[in-house]
């Protein structure tokens, strides 16, 4: 563990100690007692905080939380919450790291106490968060591309997650960590033939399953609800196992509970204008790039590369040529500052600015932006296949 993060866990143990005294140790009695994962009364009080969390309003969850750890010094859960406050905060824009260092630091922290929970008082849900501190730091590892420490922590999970199978009565939350488990274990098989020799030192999953839990974690857990909507948002808006109907369905509610969330507002864009209801994309992506311009929370130019195409598609179809290529030229600026050159947006929005050009007899213009998709794009992308053969039209 580096310096800088040993101080932070430092910091929060200390910041408990004091304000919480958890010098006093662990209290006496039953293992109810340290049981806070199924305590309806914790999901009383935390019901606020998480919905303010997933809405973005960080200084208000963080507030709540932070009661919480003081009431429960010695418990993970409020060390986790801390810690999905900051994850939150990175969704957005993954290439954002000054959450970094407070987010593993909490994910320390809530493996620490997880492993006194677990070891003395209830060996389940001390799994239960063991496994999830390890599971979300590894997904943050796999963010930044450092995939050897993600290999370590998803299989360290894994490792606790076990313990947690077959105790789904104790908790519906321990469903979550299985269900992703079986869904992504294949689909990583599937999708990166280059990690098959790493993925045969773990078990295999089962993608259909893995869906189906997913489903009953949506249903009647309470911590994992979202986290699993979300994912399932995810998962049914592409590839084999794609269903726009109940992807678009799973994206509607997310926006609607938590309407000031940017990437539940993006990926509802997204998911409308995949669909082809692009009336109602189009005024989804005008909300965006009116919050990006207020400056509202977590509203920024990742957000607006996606709302910019998916305008500028919309004016296109309607023939409103001027206005798809403000739109277009908009998203390639905001692609260049979210550093998103490479992503599909970009050359699709260079691709459509080359065929809007055509179109009004620029055959220089659109000359330039179908050499512009060829350098950007992969050779095998669909974008560099169709410049080549604009450019030999031309």
């Amino acid at each position: 563990m580096k310096v800088k993060s040993i101080f932070w866990v430092l910091l929060i143990l200390v910041s408990g100690k004091i304000q919480g005294q958890w010098t006093r140790d662990f209290p006496d009695g039953d293992t109810a007692k340290y049981s806070l994962l199924i305590n309806p009364f914790i999901r009383i009080e935390s019901t606020e905080a998480i919905d303010a969390m997933y809405n973005f309003e960080f200084e208000k969850a963080h507030s709540h939380f932070h009661y919480l750890q003081l009431q429960y010094p010695w418990h993970p859960l409020p060390y986790l919450l801390k810690g999905l406050n900051y994850w939150w905060q990175i969704v957005p824009d993954y290439n954002n790291t000054s959450c970094d260092e407070a987010f593993l630091a909490y994910m320390d922290t809530t493996r620490l106490l997880a492993k006194n929970i677990r070891d003395k008082y209830n060996e389940i849900e001390g799994a239960f968060f063991l496994a999830a501190a390890y599971a979300f730091e590894g997904r943050l590892h796999s963010e930044r591309r450092n995939y050897r420490k993600a290999a370590l922590a998803s299989g360290k999970s894994l490792k606790y997650l076990k313990d947690c199978r077959g105790h789904e009565t104790y908790s519906p939350e321990l469903l979550f960590g299985d269900a992703l488990f079986n869904y992504y274990a294949e689909w990583i098989r599937d999708e990166y033939p280059l990690l098959r020799p790493l993925m045969a030192f773990f078990p295999k999953g089962d993608k259909k399953l893995g869906i189906r839990q997913l489903l009953d974690v949506t249903r009647n857990a309470f911590y994992s609800r979202t986290e699993a909507r979300f994912y399932l948002m995810r998962i049914l808006s592409s590839g084999e196992d794609k269903n726009l109907r109940e992807a678009l369905r799973v994206g509607k509610i997310l926006h609607q509970n938590y309407p000031d969330n940017p990437y539940f507002h993006r990926y509802y864009a997204r998911l409308l204008y995949q669909s082809g209801k692009y009336t109602d994309a189009r005024n989804k992506s005008l909300e965006i790039l009116q919050r990006i311009n207020s400056g509202m929370t977590g509203y920024e130019a990742n957000s607006g590369r996606y709302a910019c195409f998916f305008l500028g598609h919309y004016s296109e179809v309607s023939r409103n040529y001027e206005e798809a290529k403000k739109y277009y030229k908009m998203g390639l600026k905001y692609a260049e500052e979210a550093k998103a050159t490479k992503k599909g947006y970009y050359f699709y929005s260079l691709l459509h600015l080359g065929k809007i050009a055509k179109k009004e007899g620029h055959k220089e213009v659109a000359r330039e932006y179908f050499k512009r998709v060829k350098k950007a794009a992969r050779r095998s992308h669909l974008t560099h296949k169709q410049a080549r053969e604009e450019l030999k039209k031309i």
